[in-house]
């Protein structure tokens, strides 16, 4: 189960470094479609992970998960063999279908699989993985674009995927299945809103935050999440039961979760140019400059449930949104310093990540009746990546606006939004006598960007626990 985790969780950082040979390749896509050869992956992976959870839960879990990884290999392969655009988007978008099948049932797998008094270890590790994903991708990502082209990176999923398959076969029990409805009605109103919701948070660079597009996506989004939630508030057995986040203990969880990946996967979209312009890595040494961060998730996620024993979630929860906000402070403090002090900055955020995703993983699933373990771990994987999507739009823009505004005269403002490396690139190539100043302008950007991923980090994380700390009063209430 954490392989298949990996692998998925994987992927999406691994397309980031595929940028620039996309950029110059043979497809030549324009500036949007090489942002939807990114995103439509986490599109459809965020839209589809509720109802494949749904699905798991009624068809069973294990043959969805295996489902799962036999679309995302096939849609690996149609993108490696794509011509044009028009077909690397219909395979990204397959992969992305495939992924959703695979997170929440890969989580429902487990909590099924394991004995009682091993399942929040099992849990802990589980979350580490999905942080450990993101980095591994970077690795990965970074030796095969290496050792190759872009083609390359997605040809080799196809293989990983079936061989997961394969293993689950083998290795993962068939669980109980539950009976409830699948609930297409609300599976589709659920699915359109989401999309909606991230066709507006992608387009936002590019077209304005203001701009008829995007406002007319988040209206449309409203009124379908709207409607959603009428239909599921009148339905016997919904899908996802709205009256869920009244539980004040899962929205502060769900939240939490959205804002690591919020966090981590701005992260990641900034520092793949920067160590290529700003310090001039290469693509494989750019993946294993954030080899720190894997270290605390490795190493010191299965500890966290004995932390939260201890000294409980809101605790643990506050350090962990507190290293966290440090850590990206202090990268951004180190952006003209020496790599090693880089490192140790890259540390202290893989910290606050090993602290969080244990944590906030088991709150969402303790939140939730085993029989509804699948929708429970769509819930989380939607909240992963609307973080994530959130994340690279916001951090984008913010990273957009700030270039385009520092770079020196002579250099054109060749930026466009929504394509910072490969805007990076045409400042440097129109101004080539410019290259310190153009590469000047883009680290102060990344400053900038970390900055405010630190105060969002920090601002949201608080209202996190503080959330908790409000149920927890409200519960000693209610039992005395």
């Amino acid at each position: 189960m954490s392989l298949c985790t990996v692998l998925v969780v994987g992927f999406v950082a691994a397309v980031n470094l595929a940028i620039p040979p996309l950029a110059a390749g043979s497809l030549h896509p324009s500036p949007t479609q090489l942002l939807w050869i990114v995103d439509s992956y986490v599109v459809l992976f965020a839209c589809l992970v509720i109802p494949a959870g749904a699905l798991g839960d009624r068809a069973g879990r294990k043959g969805v998960l295996q489902a799962g990884l036999l679309l995302l290999a096939a849609g690996a392969l149609v993108s490696a063999a794509a011509g044009n655009v028009a077909v690397m988007l219909a395979g990204r978008a397959l992969a992305g279908t495939g992924a959703a099948c695979v997170l929440p049932n890969a989580l429902a797998v487990l909590l099924h699989a394991t004995e009682p008094a091993r399942r929040s270890r099992a849990i802990a590790v589980w979350a580490a993985m999905t942080g450990l994903g993101g980095l591994l991708g970077n690795v990965g990502g970074g030796a095969l674009l290496t050792a190759g082209s872009w083609r390359l990176l997605f040809a080799a999923v196809a293989p990983l995927g079936v061989l997961c398959a394969l293993w689950v076969a083998v290795a993962a029990p068939r669980g109980p299945r539950g009976h409830r409805d699948l609930a297409p009605r609300a599976a589709a109103l659920l699915t359109l809103a989401t999309l909606a919701l991230l066709l507006g948070v992608i387009q936002g660079p590019e077209q304005g935050w203001g701009s008829a597009v995007v406002l007319g996506a988040f209206g449309c989004s409203a009124v379908l999440f709207g409607l959603w939630a009428v239909g599921e508030l009148r339905a016997p057995h919904p899908l996802l039961d709205p009256r869920l986040f009244a539980v004040p203990a899962l929205r502060a969880a769900c939240l939490g979760m959205l804002v690591v990946f919020f966090g981590m996967f701005g992260f990641f979209y900034l520092n793949a140019s920067l160590m290529q312009y700003g310090r001039g890595f290469s693509v494989l040494r750019t993946g294993l400059a954030v080899m720190p961060m894997s270290a605390p998730l490795l190493l010191g996620s299965r500890h966290v449930p004995a932390l939260v024993a201890r000294w409980g979630d809101r605790v643990v929860l506050t350090a962990s949104f507190a290293v966290s906000g440090l850590g990206l402070l202090g990268l951004a403090a180190a952006l003209d310093e020496g790599y090693p002090l880089y490192a140790l900055w890259l540390f202290v955020l893989g910290c606050g990540i090993a602290l969080a995703l244990p944590t906030l993983t088991a709150a969402i699933a303790n939140a939730l009746p085993r029989e509804q373990a699948g929708v429970a771990g769509g819930l989380q994987a939607t909240t992963r990546e609307l973080g994530s999507a959130l994340g690279v739009a916001v951090i984008g823009t913010v990273l957009t606006a700030r270039f385009v505004h520092t770079l020196p005269e002579r250099a054109p403002g060749a930026v466009r939004p929504g394509h910072v490396p490969g805007g990076v690139a045409e400042a440097l190539a129109a101004a080539p006598g410019e290259h310190g100043a153009v590469v000047g302008a883009y680290t102060a950007s990344a400053d900038t960007a970390l900055k405010v991923a630190a105060l969002v980090v920090l601002g949201a994380g608080t209202l996190v626990v503080t959330e908790m700390s409000w149920a927890a009063r409200r519960a000693r209430r209610a039992a005395g």
